[in-house]
């Protein structure tokens, strides 16, 4: 940390014969670069969110030094540590905290947890998805150490200059982190998916190494309790990580509606989400929406019935490859960023194509 605080100074100097220090500066950080990845995993293996922050660590320097966290009980984390330590040619670390009371991910117990770690390997960054799992233990994580946390990165242009939306999205912050380590940030995973292959393996697997979890300060993971878990058991893929998504806005006027979606969303095996609209009134259970203040998706193929096209839900798809709209007003704002656009009723087209797409094979 001296030699980082050494070359700031000299950066800073206006003395000519400091020059090639200056324009040498962000090579030499590089070299002081170590990143701990706060990872979600399930069913034995990283999430895909979690995965595309490994490719924003490597765009923070390509000789950054990763360290991936997990936490859990079972042979699940185990699983999933031996996949964190093939995933990545730079993950040179994978740390596991195993015991029963992280079973579930509460964020008390893993801010604790990623402090301590933090304290024994002084990372210059610690990074995690932004999902509701990143959201919910980084902020309190960045509370424990003192410093601020960036939120939603979509762009890392040096290791301590980065991008993000304000604005639902319509403007774009660039940021520079002046403060002390650790730099903490969530990073938008829709942003670097594909950079990362997830079935690529290392030829030489990364160390795994146990937490020494025993002097976490009970008191304070005590003080939550997990009770349940609520979610729709479905077949179809995953809202976060579909190849096609197909969303309903408010226009669908009903639950039984919906139903229409999941019906064509099974024949394209597709996800199905949903408007802040179509939630609020009870058409879909809330884990389906789509935007600012739902989930963040950019499949391939992107299908809206009925939405009008809110900046809030523009915030969450404007990001996908191929979007198509299906309203019945043509100067709806879905149609400013639409790829393809039909002015049509959806009561109409729906059932055509349920009854032109062939079954999913």
């Amino acid at each position: 940390m001296a030699a980082i605080a050494a070359l700031r100074a000299l950066r800073k100097s206006s003395s000519p014969c400091f020059a090639p220090f200056r324009t040498t500066f962000s090579q030499s950080i590089r070299r002081f670069i170590s990143t701990l990845i706060v990872a979600e995993h399930e069913g034995g293996f990283v999430k895909p969110s979690s995965l595309s922050v490994l490719a924003a660590a490597e765009a923070v320097s390509k000789e950054n030094s990763i360290s991936v966290l997990l936490a859990g009980s079972g042979p699940s984390v185990e699983k999933a540590a031996q996949h964190a330590a093939t995933c990545h040619p730079l993950v040179s670390e994978v740390l596991v905290a195993k015991a029963e009371e992280l079973e579930h991910p509460m964020a008390e117990s893993w801010a604790e947890i990623v402090k301590m770690v933090q304290q024994k390997g002084s990372y210059s960054h610690i990074m995690a998805a932004s999902t509701s799992f990143g959201k919910n233990i980084l902020p309190r994580t960045a509370a424990l150490l003192d410093v601020s946390p960036i939120t939603d990165v979509v762009q890392i242009s040096e290791p301590r200059l980065f991008v993000r939306p304000i604005y639902a999205g319509n403007a774009l912050c660039t940021v520079r982190y002046t403060g002390l380590d650790p730099c903490m940030m969530t990073i938008r995973s829709t942003s670097f998916q594909g950079e990362v292959n997830p079935s690529a393996a290392k030829a030489n697997p990364a160390t795994i190494t146990q937490i020494d979890i025993s002097s976490l300060n009970q008191e304070i993971v005590g003080k939550s309790k997990w009770l349940n878990l609520s979610s729709q058991e479905s077949e179809r893929p995953d809202l976060g990580n579909a190849r096609v998504v197909i969303t309903g806005g408010r226009a669908l006027k009903s639950a039984e509606n919906f139903k229409l979606l999941e019906k064509l969303a099974e024949k394209l095996g597709a996800a199905v989400g949903a408007t802040r609209a179509a939630v609020d009134a009870g058409y879909v259970p809330n884990d389906l929406q789509v935007g600012q203040t739902g989930k963040i998706v950019a499949p391939e193929l992107y299908i809206a019935f009925g939405v009008s096209g809110a900046i809030q839900h523009l915030a969450g798809m404007r990001d996908s490859k191929v979007i198509v709209a299906v309203n019945k007003d043509a100067d709806a704002p879905i149609f400013q960023v639409a790829d393809y656009g039909l002015v049509a009723d959806l009561f109409e087209v729906i059932p055509e194509l349920l009854e032109k797409v062939p079954e999913k094979k």
